[in-house]
């Protein structure tokens, strides 16, 4: 598929009036020479995992752009270690790269602490014409109270619910899809399916229905009107509608042994994919890389996608924001924002399969009519799109990480060492107080 006529002009049109925003708006340094488009500079990316943009070619299609800008990105492959690296950095407000990845994980962080040592976005001169074209959501994450934008998204994480049709038809299950979506349109309806897959005396001998309560939790916590945090952004699991509801699914798919007991992205988890240990995941749209990349082409044809039970969740995504401290500000910003435009986050999802941040690249044909012959035929760009669409902007915050592995462990610890959920809960909610201070 390609762009229609439409679409190829307003983006072309936009990645002119975002360079143009960014070299001529209000965030340029004062106290400089006035900023020159066309003279050379070194930009330095630093970010963590994999982004893509260089396996995408991106950085390549902007110097051939901009043949005066030459980029080099380093990366850490753990967020963890990248993080405490940049906090490092933001207090000894020196070492920082010319643009820096910013994990949802610590997004909060940045905007609740950190937010004046970076470019503020939200001042460029076509920045309501930018954030039309993100989620709300998205958006708004990387966003101070009095309208600080500290960032802009690459990608998000949509969830939806992967399954293996090979393992559900053993069990004598249905395999549709949609038929699929309606039976577990919600958590319970999700565990009714768990229990028949369970009880089925023809389902593959050493199988679980899901990989780990993890699955459950972390899909269903955001889907309450609160996860981890107040309306303040200040921790209160223990009051929260969407901890309440996660932990009462997660804990039952524990309990009843619906599960495989396994700890998410150890060895024995990624072994997993390819012995068929279990039948579902919940899975963002990045996961379809994972799910590849651990089975193999042996397991094409094998997965499919279904709509997630609730409604929409969001798992992962970052952003890219440029510190004051850059020499060269005007132009990582220039970068920043074409590598995060429309047309730039269509390419990320054809050529990686990063699901856009964007909603108007979203709604492209060549992301909203995207199937993957991989999962099945499966319409990944509408049931990750009416997922994104669907999410809610719970309040995030610093501790988010931590909080939701001390959740996840004890679920796990429900499911491999027979602890009763109520005490599993009080044992999380111990971890929980130790990592932020009561």
């Amino acid at each position: 598929m390609s762009l229609s006529g439409k679409g190829k002009a307003a983006s072309a049109a936009l990645a002119v009036a975002l360079l143009t925003g960014a070299c001529g708006g209000s965030a340029a340094s004062d106290d400089d020479a006035p900023y020159d488009p066309d003279a050379p500079v070194t930009l330095t990316v630093g970010l963590f995992g994999t982004f893509g943009f260089q396996e995408a070619g991106l950085y390549d299609e902007y110097m051939d752009l901009h043949p005066n800008v030459t980029i080099k990105e380093t990366s850490v492959e753990k967020s963890a270690d990248y993080y405490r690296a940049l906090q490092t950095r933001l207090a000894a407000g020196s070492g920082l790269e010319d643009v820096q990845g910013i994990e949802i994980g610590f997004v909060s962080d940045i905007v609740q602490n950190h937010a004046d040592a970076f470019a503020d976005f939200g001042q460029a001169e076509n920045a309501d014409e930018v954030r039309e074209t993100f989620y709300d959501w998205k958006y708004e994450q990387a966003m101070t109270e009095d309208g600080r934008v500290v960032g802009l998204g690459t990608d998000a994480g949509p969830q939806a619910m992967c399954f293996r049709r090979d393992l559900f038809e053993a069990a004598g299950l249905p395999t549709d899809r949609e038929e699929l979506g309606e039976l577990w349109s919600d958590w319970e309806g999700y565990l009714d399916v768990g229990r028949r897959y369970q009880d089925s005396p023809t389902k593959p001998a050493g199988s679980a229905f899901v990989d780990s309560p993890a699955s459950v939790f972390s899909a269903a916590v955001y889907q309450g009107e609160l996860a981890y945090n107040d309306e303040d952004g200040n921790p209160a699991p223990e009051s929260s509608d969407g901890v309440e509801n996660a932990w009462e699914h997660a804990s039952e798919a524990a309990a009843e042994d619906l599960t495989a007991g396994l700890s998410q992205f150890g060895d024995e988890w990624n072994s997993a994919f390819a012995n068929g240990a279990f039948a579902t995941i919940a899975c963002p749209a990045w996961m379809l890389g994972y799910i590849t990349s651990q089975v193999g082409e042996d397991g094409a044809g094998k997965w499919d996608i279904a709509p997630l039970p609730g409604q929409g969740g969001n798992w992962g995504g970052s952003w890219l924001g440029v510190p004051e401290s850059s020499d060269d500000k005007e132009a990582a910003m220039a970068l920043v924002e074409w590598l995060t435009a429309p047309e730039q986050q269509i390419k990320m999802f054809t050529r990686e399969a990063h699901f856009p941040s964007s909603s108007e690249a979203a709604e492209d044909p060549e992301v909203a009519d995207a199937t993957s012959e991989y999962f099945s035929g499966a319409p990944i760009g509408q049931i990750f799109g009416e997922s994104a669409e669907n999410i809610r902007r719970t309040p995030i915050g610093r501790y988010d990480t931590q909080i939701q592995e001390a959740f996840t462990t004890a679920l796990t610890n429900v499911a491999t060492q027979g602890v009763s959920p109520d005490e599993a809960f009080e044992d999380a909610m111990a971890s929980v107080e130790q990592v932020t201070g009561g």
